[in-house]
């Protein structure tokens, strides 16, 4: 028994695959936007922010799943939502590690 995707399902992923690309690719125009006479943002708020936006995606990522197993969703739209998923939480740990790893080097600095 063949699965057969709709074309338009198909292209609807990849240009949301093409749109994540692009996205991680360009700076983030509010953060640009936000830095100014005050020194920039608060970075315990970006921070905040920014985990608040994986989390919001690893529930949307897991509301879709629900949705496929009770057939109200799409496989493509399924794989999109994971692929989204993993692409956050892939991109905080690899902040995290530069964040510990620039804390390293500085502790290692002489006074």
């Amino acid at each position: 028994m063949a699965i057969t995707t709709p074309f338009n399902a198909a292209a609807a992923a990849y240009g949301n695959a093409s749109k994540l690309i692009n996205q991680a690719a360009t700076p983030n125009k509010d953060l640009l936007a936000q830095t100014g006479q005050g020194g920039g943002p608060n970075f315990a708020e970006m921070l905040a922010s920014q985990v608040q936006g994986v989390v919001d995606t690893g529930r949307a990522s897991d509301q879709m799943s629900l949705d496929m197993v009770n057939g109200k969703a799409n496989v493509v739209d399924m794989v999109t939502a994971l692929s989204q998923t993993e692409i956050a939480i892939e991109s905080m740990v690899t902040v995290r590690d530069r964040v510990i790893s620039a804390y390293e080097e500085i502790m290692r600095m002489p006074i």
